[in-house]
């Protein structure tokens, strides 16, 4: 049983990608060790796939990894059907489709660098943290 439920923002996923050192590189390897759940739609899938792809070429990972690092975090995580919609709410109609999915898997988390763009969360019950203070929320040392 996970302590906590989340929704992982692909601004962290990127960001892990880009780096083995940090709180996100961290974060995507507790993923399956129990210390929290992590909730999926397919249209966050997809805009993590695009993301990843586009924003990593000629890096260290290759779209095999990516695509290996997706199909994980799709084994790893709860998927959710998003069945109402109740935009806008955010500026951007893509943090809009993250919100729902945390509102809808009754996430108290959202873990983002963009706390500008969900300012509207706390409304919801959500918390708006980054991985350095959700990590820390968790216990675990970075």
């Amino acid at each position: 049983m996970s302590g906590a439920d989340i929704v992982i923002d692909t601004n962290v996923l990127v960001a892990a990608l880009r780096s083995k050192r940090g709180a996100s590189h961290r974060l995507l390897r507790l993923v399956d060790k129990g210390l929290f759940e992590i909730h999926l739609s397919v249209p966050l899938v997809l805009e993590y796939e695009y993301a990843a792809k586009a924003h990593l070429p000629d890096r260290f990972l290759d779209t095999k990894d990516i695509d290996d690092i997706l199909d994980y975090l799709c084994a790893a995580g709860r998927h959710h059907e998003i069945s109402f919609l109740w935009r806008p709410h955010a500026k951007d109609p893509m943090d809009d489709m993250v919100l729902e999915l945390a509102f809808t898997a009754s996430c108290k988390n959202m873990v983002t660098f963009n706390h500008r763009d969900f300012i509207g969360s706390k409304e919801l019950g959500i918390e708006v943290v980054n991985p350095r203070e959700f990590l820390e929320k968790m216990g675990e040392k970075i």
